[in-house]
């Protein structure tokens, strides 16, 4: 949690969130532009981002082994580290 590579997958990934969510209001909602509630869509995308980003922090791996470091099985279903 404290490199820079977590926090740059974190930013990408609420990015993405946000993207994902304000698409599925947009559809959801809307029968063209003009009808959307723009700061309704932008709050519930924001609001997604926000969780997104929570997610990424509450699920860091922080401890002995050190900050982000996360086990990935390999093809052969052994265990690596990776940072």
């Amino acid at each position: 949690m404290w490199t820079a590579a977590f926090w740059k997958a974190t930013a990408e990934r609420a990015i993405r969130t946000f993207a994902q969510a304000l698409a599925a209001v947009l559809v959801a909602g809307a029968t063209n532009l003009l009808d959307i509630d723009w700061p309704a869509a932008l709050g519930t995308a924001g609001l997604a981002a926000v969780l997104a980003v929570l997610t990424a922090i509450g699920t860091a791996e922080v401890g002995a082994r050190g900050p982000g470091i996360l086990e990935t099985p390999t093809e052969d279903g052994a265990r690596r580290h990776s940072h």
